[in-house]
Parts: C-alpha cells; structure tokens; sequence
C-alpha cells in the first residue's frame, strides 16, 4: 500500500506540475483516434501540454471497461471517485510542500517526517471512507476490479511517460477491440 501510495503521490504531483505548463508531452499523446499504444505520425516532432482533463477520460473509460461497469454503475460511481480525488490532492499537495526544502536541524527533519507520516495516515483514512461509498454503489468484486484497474492504468502510464511516449496500454486496446463484439467479461454486481 505505501508502494500505492507513493506512486500515486508521484502521479499527482505529475500531473499538477504538467498541467501548470511545467511539462510537454509529445503531439498525439492519449489520443483514441489511433489506439492506444500506437505512436502518432509525426510522435515527438510537436510537443503538446498535458490535458488533465484527457487523463481523467482516459482514466474512467479504462476503469469502466476492466471493470465492466454499466453506464449506470459508473453513473453513481465516478461522482465519488471524484470526490475522494478532490479530497486525496488536498493533502498531495500538503506533502508535496513539504519536500520544498530540508529542514535546518534535526528538530525540524524530524518534525517533517512525522508530518509526513500524518499525511499518509489521512490519505489512507479517506481512502477507507470512500471506499465504504463506493461499496453504496457497486458491488465488492467491480470495487475490487476498479481499484486493480486504476493501479495498472498509473502504472502503464507512468511507464509510458518514462518511456518518453504513450506506451499505455498496448493489450487493453486490443482486449477492449475483442470485447466491443459482445464477448466481453460478464459479472454480477449490485
């Protein structure tokens, strides 16, 4: 979970210094018209700024085809996906200042990391909290799938992004271009 925590900590502070302008990412990057995983021609000749908003989309429409949510599953859902998101990047950005600058003496390293460790402790109580709501709305194994879902769409992400392209996804556009003829996963939720 610390492992969780920490990339979706690094993630957030990504996308917030991206989205800030800080961050280029290459023309094409997350765009549908050609798949997932394929390089747009032309890919890394024109930088394009990071689109928040587009990850977020790509995001939920990953999450809802792993996990095979219903439009009215992921109607109810994804509200308070994004409410717990608003909640988490309060204190994402609380810890993000902390690392501004090593304290002067050990008194204050010492007053940093447990801060530090409060942090990760209220990220975890919310992430609790929530995911009682999410279990309101869907049933135990989608929640399950949702939560495996979003950890492997940051992961492929950011291994995309260190890659220097959009590597995201290569298996998931052609499982999802299998599933679009009616043979996708079938699973009983709430």
């Amino acid at each position: 979970m610390k492992r969780l925590t920490t990339i979706l900590f690094t993630l957030l502070i990504a996308t917030a210094g991206m989205a800030q302008g800080f961050g280029q990412r290459p023309q094409g990057f997350g765009q549908h018209s050609q798949g997932f995983g394929q390089r747009p021609q032309g890919f890394g000749q024109h930088p394009q700024k990071f689109s928040p908003e587009k990850f977020q989309a790509d995001l939920e429409q990953f999450i809802t085809k792993e996990a095979c949510l219903t439009p009215q599953e992921a109607a109810k859902f994804f509200p308070i996906y994004k409410e717990m998101q608003a909640k988490q990047r309060t204190v994402y950005e609380r810890q993000r200042q902390l690392g501004f600058g090593k304290p002067a003496d050990e008194k204050g390293c010492e007053k940093n990391i447990r801060q530090r460790d409060e942090y990760d402790l209220e990220l975890k109580r919310i992430q609790q909290t929530y995911h009682n709501k999410f279990l309101s709305v869907i049933s135990a194994s989608k929640l399950y799938d949702v939560l495996n879902a979003e950890d492997r769409f940051h992961r492929q992400m950011l291994r995309g992004w260190n890659q220097g392209g959009p590597q995201m996804m290569r298996g998931w556009n052609q499982r999802n271009q299998n599933q679009q003829g009616g043979q996708g996963k079938k699973r009983d939720g709430k």
